[in-house]
């Protein structure tokens, strides 16, 4: 069987025991919940409520504040008390909605396709959490939920622009950490020019599974998101993308695809990171997109997992993007596992609902270790591209001594970008950024994967990734 891959990468203790076969189960968020207005790239939502209105499940608490905008939405019932600074992942503070949660999950009503009756009575009435039945009906039974939801023929009857407002009146981001507003990335400048959509079920980052059990649990509902994508540039080919380490999601979406003609599922050789766009669409395209260029300019759209599930929410029953899958992992958690979890909800509650910690951490990290967010506390919120809270017992990356690079080439063979981490790095150390950006410097993907080859234990990635923030900084001050 052919497996896709990539130049370079790495092969990280993947961590996914843990929590792979644990099947999705629902949080309850407690009396506070924090909205922010920042879930996105671009321009922050505007808030459409003030304090002491009272605001529904599902309701718009933010509009977008531009074309690269996207909507923010309520997750509970209860009353705005105010609009605050919260701590974001990355660990600065935005403005977000704080709402006092009545516990009465009154929700504003959705609007589903007519016809989608069948999958509403398949699973029974969509409950408080926003997860239409048990995880267990329907598991695997896509071909089944398929029948019931009837993409082809609701799509049928469908205006491609009706379907790109649906998507934009809910909300949805990619969900794979960037946040990108999906209705802009299903916009591009020449739809004519598009001849793949690939769904990213590549899930490389060590420790997190919760795509994995979406794929799993809900097969036919991503089949029927990855259906409404296609329909908005007509004859091309879709593409589930997904890693040889899950067999089971690989052979389940196999099977609900085998009288597709256009939709086929594409296995991927296990390797971080698989899972960036570019090393994607290079391993299934061989075609090459460097950082001046979109994934619309090599003749793909990329969407993640979560976010087709998000598209078919949004499409054929009308449900705002205001919750997400996440995976609560790592050795200092008591009960590892995958969870719907709220927007809104701070870290420290999804934790503890998700069954606290064996052992205080010395390292939380919003996301997976390669590419999340160390945090300092637990004070920040799930948005909606919050897929992961991993936290270890031992911070190792802060025991480990640096020592001088030995010129080895690791980083070099690493990188999937094809640079050389070691030279680039050394140059931010000596303040040469033209010759950083003269050698390529901005072409780095942040995977992290160099400082995770060196054996000096040299901290590459955050060296280059200061190089580059330094460079856009400047560009920015410049262009005012």
């Amino acid at each position: 069987m052919k497996k896709f891959t990539f130049r370079g990468g790495v092969h990280p203790y993947d961590g996914k025991e843990l929590t792979e076969n644990e099947p999705v189960r629902t949080l309850e968020p407690g009396r506070e919940l924090a909205f922010l207005l920042t879930q996105h790239i671009g321009a922050p939502a505007v808030p459409t409520v003030k304090k002491g209105d009272r605001v529904l499940t599902g309701q718009l608490l933010g509009e977008a504040g531009g074309f690269v905008s996207a909507r923010v939405f309520s997750s509970v019932s209860g009353t705005v008390k105010g609009i605050e600074k919260r701590r974001t992942a990355k660990g600065d503070f935005a403005d977000a909605v704080i709402v006092e949660n009545d516990f009465l999950y009154e929700s504003v009503p959705f609007e589903p396709l007519e016809g989608m009756e069948a999958y509403q009575a398949l699973f029974g009435q969509m409950s408080s959490s926003g997860w239409y039945g048990l995880h267990e009906l329907g598991t695997r039974d896509a071909e089944k939920v398929l029948e019931a939801i009837k993409p082809d023929s609701h799509l049928r009857d469908m205006h491609p622009s009706d379907v790109l407002k649906r998507i934009r009146e809910a909300g949805v981001v990619g969900m794979g950490g960037a946040g990108f507003p999906t209705h802009v990335k299903l916009s591009p400048s020449d739809p004519e020019k598009i001849d793949y959509v690939l769904i990213n079920g590549s899930e490389c980052e060590p420790y997190v599974t919760c795509d994995y059990r979406l794929m799993c649990e809900r097969p036919g509902e991503l089949i029927a998101g990855l259906k409404a994508v296609l329909k908005l540039f007509g004859d091309v080919q879709g593409i589930f993308c997904i890693e040889d380490n899950k067999p089971e999601a690989i052979e389940i979406l196999r099977k609900a695809l085998r009288r597709e003609e256009h939709i086929y599922v594409a296995p991927c050789r296990t390797k971080y990171p698989e899972g960036a766009e570019r090393s994607l669409i290079k391993a299934i395209t061989h075609r090459d997109v460097n950082s001046k260029m979109l994934p619309a300019d090599a003749g793909c759209i990329v969407v993640n997992v979560s976010t087709a599930y998000a598209i078919f929410e949004a499409v054929f029953l009308g449900k705002p993007d205001y919750k997400r899958l996440m995976t609560v992992s790592g050795d200092a958690i008591a009960s590892p596992g995958n969870f719907l979890v709220p927007t809104g909800m701070y870290y420290s509650e999804v934790i503890q609902r998700a069954g606290g910690f064996l052992q205080p951490p010395e390292k939380l990290i919003a996301g997976g270790p390669m590419m999340g967010f160390a945090q300092g506390g637990m004070d920040s919120v799930t948005t909606k591209t919050s897929s992961a809270l991993t936290a270890f017992s031992l911070d190792i990356v802060s025991r480990e001594k640096e020592t001088p690079c030995i010129n080895c080439g690791r980083c070099a063979d690493a990188c999937p970008a094809h640079l050389v981490p070691s030279h680039l790095a050394g140059m931010v150390e000596r303040h040469e950024l033209d010759q950083f950006e003269e050698n390529y410097g901005m072409e780095c993907v942040n995977c992290g994967s160099c400082s995770w080859s060196c054996p000096a234990k040299r901290p590459l990635a955050a060296l280059i990734t200061q190089g580059r923030q330094t460079i856009l900084a400047r560009k920015r001050k410049a262009m005012k």
